[in-house]
C-alpha cells in the first residue's frame, strides 16, 4: 500500500485530535502500519491545534514535511492558509467555510484576513463546506469535526474501511446517532 498522509489543523477545542484518532483507528483496522503526532500549541486558550497522521505498509514517522501531505483539513478557513504549504502539489483540501477569530482579532488589534479560501482554491484542489451550519442543522454544532471527517474520507475515496463502525467504537454512545449523521452529511456534501 501506498504511504499516505493527513494534517489536520483547527483551534482547540474543535475536534481536530478526536478526529485524528478516529482516522488512525480506521486505518489500523484496515491493515495499515499507522504513525500519528500531536500539537496542542496554546489549544487551552483558542490557540492553533494540528494533527499529523501517515499511513501505508510500513510508515516510520508521524511528522509530515513541506509539501509532503496528500491532505489537510482545515477545521478554521485561516488555518487551511497557515497550513498550505504542507499540501502535495497534486494534494487536497477540507477547508470548513468558518471564522474563529484570534484573540488579536478579538482584541481589535488587526483583522480577519480576507480571501483565505479564494487563494487556497487558487492553488490547489479544494472540497469547502461549511460544516458548522451542516452540524447545527443536525442539532449540535460540536459534532462539526465528524462532518468534515466524512467529507475528507469522500475525498480522499476511502471506502474500503467501515468508517461507521470506527465511530461507533470511537465516540461516546450518548452523542452516537448524531456522529454517525454528521459523518455521513459530511461525506454528501463534497
Amino acid at each position: 500500500m501506498e504511504r499516505k498522509s493527513a494534517l489536520l489543523a483547527g483551534v482547540g477545542g474543535q475536534g481536530a485530535i478526536l478526529t485524528a484518532k478516529i482516522l488512525a483507528a480506521g486505518l489500523m483496522r484496515a491493515g495499515c502500519d499507522v504513525k500519528m503526532s500531536e500539537v496542542h500549541g496554546m489549544s487551552q486558550r483558542g490557540g492553533s491545534v494540528s494533527t499529523q497522521v501517515h499511513w501505508g505498509d510500513k510508515v516510520y514517522s508521524p511528522v509530515i514535511g513541506q509539501g509532503a501531505a496528500d491532505i489537510v483539513v482545515a477545521f478554521e478557513k485561516m488555518e487551511a492558509v497557515r497550513c498550505a504549504a504542507f499540501l502535495k502539489p497534486d494534494g487536497a483540501a477540507v477547508i470548513n467555510d468558518y471564522e474563529i477569530p484570534s484573540s488579536t482579532i478579538a482584541a481589535g488589534l488587526c483583522q480577519y484576513p480576507e480571501g483565505c479560501l479564494e487563494a487556497m482554491e487558487a492553488n490547489f484542489k479544494c472540497f469547502t463546506l461549511n460544516a458548522g451550519q451542516i452540524a447545527i442543522g443536525l442539532g449540535n454544532a460540536k459534532c462539526m469535526n465528524v462532518v468534515l471527517f466524512g467529507a475528507m474520507t469522500r475525498a480522499l475515496e476511502m471506502d474500503g474501511i467501515d468508517w461507521e463502525a470506527v465511530i461507533r467504537d470511537t465516540v461516546p454512545p450518548r452523542s452516537l446517532e448524531l456522529n454517525l449523521a454528521a459523518y455521513r452529511a459530511g461525506r454528501e456534501a463534497v
